[in-house]
């Protein structure tokens, strides 16, 4: 329907610029409205999953040259194992508390991050015991939720040097962890026409927010940056707190 078009493309703009100005949240951001614009739950986690694979690159390709790898695949080695684990799980946990819990843990976790965020960045460092541990909690939260991106920002937030390293990371890291998803997506046959059609609308949101998103990325200070991505991961356990 011509209102639906709409709406899918207002949300893929609201959710690229999200993903632009602060690293991660597309999925947040889309799913609060997709999965009632999509026949289905499976072919909307698919059509966010695509979208964000597309800003994702775009912003990649930007900030490539700030990327360690030898931080970057420990990380996404053990999210394939522990998201694979996680998924083969899920039937066998309710649902609704999960996500109540994960909400409630969202938004102590990011106040305890915004008090404590000297310290912390004392402690966490860019070990392999670090990064193999933030990809493991990842993979878990991606197989059981559809939502890795917090503890890999809660990590690089603190262990890159800079706004435009930790860009560079989290938006890599988005890149392959999705292509992996949407690999297991399509071989369940969440790949549709209606999905492909949907996706073609959203790129035009896409380059909407990208692009408004780059303008806010910009000017946005360093120090100020870091709570301002805090402050969005508590925002999302409060979304999912009130939608479980």
């Amino acid at each position: 329907m011509p209102e639906n078009i709409l709406y899918i493309i207002l949300l893929a703009a609201g959710a690229s610029f999200v993903q632009r100005t602060i690293g991660f949240g597309f999925g947040i951001f889309i799913m609060t409205a997709l999965p009632f614009l999509m026949p289905s739950y499976g072919e909307a986690v698919t059509l966010s999953g695509l979208l964000s694979l597309t800003s994702a690159t775009v912003v990649m390709v930007k900030y490539l040259k700030f990327v360690t790898w030898k931080r970057l695949l420990p990380m996404v080695g053990a999210f394939i194992i522990f998201s694979t684990l996680a998924i083969l799980l899920l039937d066998k946990i309710e649902g609704r508390a999960m996500r109540m819990i994960l909400g409630i843990m969202l938004i102590i976790i990011s106040l305890y991050f915004s008090f404590f965020k000297e310290k912390l960045q004392k402690i966490i460092r860019p070990t392999r015991s670090w990064q193999l541990g933030t990809g493991s909690v990842s993979g878990i939260m991606g197989g059981l939720f559809g939502m890795h991106g917090p503890p890999v920002v809660l990590y690089l937030i603190s262990a890159e040097p800079d706004k435009d390293h930790y860009m560079g990371m989290i938006q890599t890291y988005a890149v392959v962890t999705n292509i992996t998803m949407l690999a297991v997506r399509t071989f369940s046959g969440y790949v549709t026409p209606a999905v492909g059609s949907a996706y073609l609308y959203g790129l035009a949101g896409l380059v909407i927010g990208v692009a408004a998103g780059n303008w806010a990325y910009k000017r946005i200070p360093g120090k100020i940056f870091t709570y301002v991505v805090y402050a969005y991961i508590a925002l999302s356990g409060l979304i999912i707190f009130l939608t479980a």
